[in-house]
């Protein structure tokens, strides 16, 4: 019976920690290395946290931190464009669902102010809510069918107190417009009825006017006809009518039949 044996090599259990150590340590250099800077793009501005308190702001470009320790925050200071949805009431408690787009963007040297002051967020904790409070605000003092005619003067208004308002807080707005009004289908098919009732009274007030003219035109003619009648009963005289006669006769004696031809006495 034959013998086998195997030859196994003995590998120290220090020199694999050693490697796994090695290893580790090789990663924690390499993410070091790429975490102690930060880059900020043309359009952005950045602050720096540390432990939560702010160190400072920064420009594009490349910039370095403590890593593990320092956080980036990154605002766009490009003008961003935000839609907002929401409904209002209006003077006659018809609801109505407005949409709006506002051109907004923030400064470089203000973006530590609003960190501290407004967030992160702050279109949604900020600016969303009195583009809300506002409109609403100025939809009341409008009835639903003055607005479908006076929604650029809406816009303006809220656009010249959108301004101010969040000019307060250093956010700029550049521009806001109101992308649409909704109204409910009953109150549509209302001002449809109402455009058909207001064409077909135009129309009926078209007709009639056009009988009035009409008989007016008539009365003129009568009273023309008249007028000529009895300027010719005044012009026509015996003699006038003699001299139409000789003017219409062909030249041509009447004859008769069995008899003599009657003397014509001309006076």
């Amino acid at each position: 019976m034959a013998n086998y044996t195997t030859n196994t090599k003995y590998v120290p259990s220090g020199f694999v920690l050693g490697k796994i150590l090695a290893v580790i340590f090789l990663l924690l250099i390499i993410a070091t290395a790429f975490g102690s800077y930060f880059t900020v793009d043309a359009g952005q501005s950045a602050i720096k946290l540390r432990f939560g308190k702010i160190m400072g702001s920064y420009e594009e470009g490349l910039h370095f931190k403590i890593p593990f320790i320092d956080t980036i925050e990154k605002f766009s200071t490009r003008v961003n464009k935000d839609t907002i949805d929401t409904e209002a009431f209006s003077r006659d408690l018809q609801t109505i669902k407005v949409g709006l787009a506002v051109n907004h963007r923030i400064m470089p040297e203000t973006v530590v102010s609003i960190y501290r002051n407004l967030g992160r967020n702050y279109v949604q904790t900020v600016l969303t809510p009195m583009v809300e409070e506002w409109i609403k605000a100025i939809v009341s003092k409008y009835s639903a069918e003055s607005l479908i005619s006076n929604r650029v003067e809406v816009a303006r208004e809220l656009d010249a107190i959108l301004k101010e308002k969040m000019q307060e807080k250093q956010v700029i707005v550049s521009d806001i417009a109101i992308v649409n009004f909704d109204f409910s289908p009953q109150f549509l098919k209302a001002v449809e009825d109402k455009q058909i009732a207001e064409q077909e009274a135009k129309r009926a007030t078209n007709l009639v006017e056009k009988v009035k003219k009409e008989a007016e035109q008539q009365v003129l003619k009568a009273k023309a006809e008249a007028e000529s009648l009895k300027l010719q009963r005044q012009v026509i005289t015996p003699e006038l009518l003699k001299l139409k006669t000789i003017e219409k006769w062909n030249g041509q004696l009447p004859t008769y039949n069995g008899g003599e031809l009657p003397f014509i006495m001309i006076k």
